[in-house]
């Protein structure tokens, strides 16, 4: 389709001649389409736009005539579609989250453990020393991510980890002792 193209509509296109500009992208458009179609493109039609855009605003600098202007807009082209496919592997395919239809939910161990000590749990938590107590209640009570807790206390994230860790073993012994001491 391009053998239509002269090297004179291409001067034309370059002294701002809209009709031998609509000449040449009505001659290429459809090969530059055809060739984005092929590399798997999500968006071949908008891509051939945008390696349009960057033609024109480019075509006083292509040299060699109506080739020239072949190669450089299938150059363009090429690394259109190159970006495409590097952006691809970087980002991974995103499915979108419905909390509703996400049935591996379950409750946390912190959860399951507090629940099972009914409303008896004042005491419990009253063995903790301070920065425990704030810490699981920031992250059970408030149900603040680790980050947030240690923003709010002014602690690293590891600091808030390891008092979680303590409590929470702490919480297990009085568990267990109060458990066999009811055996008994």
């Amino acid at each position: 389709m391009d053998a239509m193209l002269t090297d004179d509509d291409l001067s034309t296109a370059v002294a701002g001649s809209g009709p031998a500009a609509e000449k040449i992208y009505r001659s290429l458009a459809p090969q530059v389409l055809g060739y984005l179609r092929t590399k798997g493109l999500e968006d071949p039609e908008g891509t051939t736009q945008d390696v349009f855009l960057t033609v024109f605003r480019k075509l006083d600098s292509v040299t060699g005539g109506v080739e020239g202007l072949r190669t450089f807009t299938f150059s363009v082209a090429h690394a259109r579609a190159v970006d495409a496919s590097r952006k691809r592997a970087r980002q991974p395919h995103v499915a979108e989250y419905d909390p509703d239809m996400d049935l591996r939910t379950s409750e946390s161990a912190e959860q399951l453990a507090l629940a099972g000590l009914g409303g008896d749990t004042e005491w419990l938590l009253g063995a903790l020393n301070p920065d425990q107590r704030e810490v699981l209640s920031l992250r059970i009570i408030a149900d603040l991510p680790i980050e947030q807790v240690a923003r709010i206390m002014g602690r690293s994230e590891g600091s808030v980890k390891q008092l979680q860790r303590r409590a929470l073993a702490k919480l297990k012994e009085l568990v267990m002792d109060s458990q066999v001491g009811e055996a008994r």
